[in-house]
């Protein structure tokens, strides 16, 4: 199957509106949370918007974020919160590929359950395989277990989460069958570096310091690592987690736990549970968390249809 235009982007990172041709599909990029001074949704996500006008067909995502209220009568956004879809495919539908209609370009997350949702879209609203929904689910919201294929692709992903020709091959290889060839040859070869970044993983998770609530280590001088697995280290250890590297830092807390770390740090959008900030704010952070309430722990999120 001939495959649309792809760009991937993050959402601190998008293109100008003239790079995405044609009719656009977004899925799985969350608006520009606000960090310092320099990166907001007014900088960074509205000029997209509005640089698009018309060209944008559909902006589907599940983050949370302040400013999806200017939005809620606007039909080109299908927007909800990390608590209602706790990942992007299982939004999208055949109900909703059919009401957009044609388009040229798909701009994704870099991650599993944007590349799912991005083939999703291409294959009409449904699944590039049975459970493919819930595989996403619980990589994002690393709630349950995924099956061995998403399991293969996450680790791929993680490995090589900046190369766009493994991304540009796990949509392809979910779009046309799941066979043997170079798709699933790409997808192999960076799952096999995974395995070596996690042995890098483990030594680094050896540093992690606990100070009350929060287990933290700094990565300087440190071996290659995966930080979704390094952050999840961290969470056996205490009921937060912190990683310092290239000067910023990520905090995470199981995705049930309650944590909001976007009201903590009065940041404006972004996953409540999972935040990243220079790492600057290092010591207020551990200060704000260890003596905020105890937070209450949310429901795991079902799956939605």
């Amino acid at each position: 199957m001939a495959l649309p235009n792809l760009y991937f982007a993050a959402p601190r990172n998008l293109p100008k509106p003239s790079v995405l041709q044609g009719r656009v599909v977004v899925t799985d990029v969350a608006f520009a949370a606000t960090v310092g001074t320099s990166i907001s949704f007014e900088k960074i996500t509205l000029p997209l918007i509005t640089g698009l006008g018309d060209r944008l067909a559909a902006w589907v995502d599940h983050h949370d974020h302040e400013r999806h209220a200017d939005y809620a009568n606007d039909r080109r956004f299908v927007l909800a919160t990390k608590a209602q879809h706790g990942a992007c495919p299982e939004m999208v539908t055949p109900e909703l590929v059919r009401q957009v209609g044609p388009i040229d370009t798909i701009m994704t997350h870099v991650d599993l359950d944007g590349l799912y949702a991005a083939a999703k879209w291409i294959l009409g609203g449904v699944e590039p395989y049975a459970g493919a929904d819930a595989d996403a689910h619980a990589v994002d919201t690393r709630l349950g277990t995924p099956g061995p294929i998403a399991t293969r692709i996450d680790h791929a992903l993680r490995a090589k989460f900046r190369d766009d020709a493994l991304k540009r091959a796990v949509i392809g290889f979910l779009v046309n069958g799941r066979g043997p060839g170079a798709h699933d040859d790409i997808i192999a070869d960076a799952a096999r570096e995974f395995a070596v970044r996690a042995e890098g993983t483990t030594a680094l998770a050896d540093r992690y310091a606990i100070r009350g609530r929060v287990a933290w280590v700094d990565t300087a001088g440190g071996p290659a690592f995966d930080k979704t697995d390094l952050l999840l280290a961290g969470q056996t250890r205490a009921p937060v987690s912190m990683v310092k590297d290239s000067g910023m830092l990520t905090i995470a807390a199981a995705f049930s736990s309650g944590w909001d770390f976007v009201r903590l740090l009065e940041l404006g959008g972004g996953m409540p549970t999972r935040v990243t900030v220079p790492d600057t704010r290092f010591v207020e952070a551990l200060r704000v968390i260890n003596d905020a309430p105890a937070p209450t722990p949310t429901a795991a999120v079902a799956d939605a249809d």
